[in-house]
């Protein structure tokens, strides 16, 4: 159902049972998938596809333009997925062409309000991002991340799967899987394993225990990061998830946040 109010420009792609609520507004270039929901007052616009079964609530802001001064009017896009919640007056913004040309955001994630998504950033999936939680440019958010209130993420940074990251952080290096975040201003440091999220996601024990065992390397040998890396690599077990803890910290382009002692 389309409010008689709303305004939903020629050329939008709207499947049949897609509801637009009273003055939202849709693009010319818009496409929604089945099954989504758009509040009142919305606005969709620029080249944004919408996949199937999305919440998105009155005021929030879709496919704008980035907050990019070399952005000149390009063919950019946004692509979200399906089942994702976007709460009021949450903001996500076309990619640029100086970018990745697009900003992606996978399934069932929940952008509470204003929230922000900048220009070439990239989502995953199962993510929270809490009331304000805010992203610069070229930032990605791996599976089941946890951003808390008020939180500010750097450009060009990588937030780990299943990481928590406490409200009001300031963060400005990539963050590894499976880990808490959390500090007073930019005084952000590593303080642990995600331990109730592994256990809520069904992680054996096996794992989370060489988990730990990675970590300790990492907190509190005291070594190099190399020389732990190469620690972790010999005597921890190499299950899945601490091969990827290891090849997350390997590949880290921004450096990774220190842990806590």
């Amino acid at each position: 159902m389309i409010h008689s109010s709303a305004v939903v420009y020629p050329g939008a792609q709207i499947a049949e049972d897609v509801e637009i609520g009273p003055f939202a507004v849709i693009g010319p270039h818009v496409k929604i998938g089945k099954g989504t929901k758009i509040g009142p007052h919305a606005v969709i616009e620029g080249w944004t596809e919408i996949g199937e079964n999305n919440n998105i609530f009155h005021m929030a802001s879709v496919g704008a333009i980035p907050q990019d001064l070399k952005y000149k009017g390009e063919e950019t896009y946004l692509r979200i997925g399906n089942g994702n919640t976007i709460r009021e007056f949450a903001t996500l913004h076309l990619g640029t062409v100086t970018g990745d040309g697009e900003t992606t955001v996978g399934n069932n994630n929940l952008f509470m309000a204003y929230s922000h998504v900048a220009h070439d950033c990239h989502i995953g999936s199962n993510v929270v991002m809490a009331n304000s939680a805010t992203l610069a440019g070229h930032v990605t958010v791996q599976d089941y991340a946890i951003l808390g209130g008020l939180c500010a993420i750097h450009q060009f940074v990588t937030v780990g799967e299943s990481v928590m990251i406490g409200g009001g952080s300031l963060v400005g290096q990539d963050i590894p899987p499976f880990t808490i975040l959390t500090g007073e201003g930019r005084e952000q440091k590593l303080r642990g394993l995600n331990l109730i999220g592994l256990k809520r996601r069904g992680f054996p024990e096996e794992e989370v225990s060489a988990l730990k065992k990675a970590y300790r390397i990492l907190a509190f040998s005291g070594l190099k990061l190399s020389e732990s890396l190469d620690k972790m690599k010999t005597e921890v077990p190499q299950t899945p998830a601490v091969q990827q803890f290891i090849t997350f910290i390997e590949n880290a382009k921004r450096g990774i946040c220190k842990a806590e002692r």
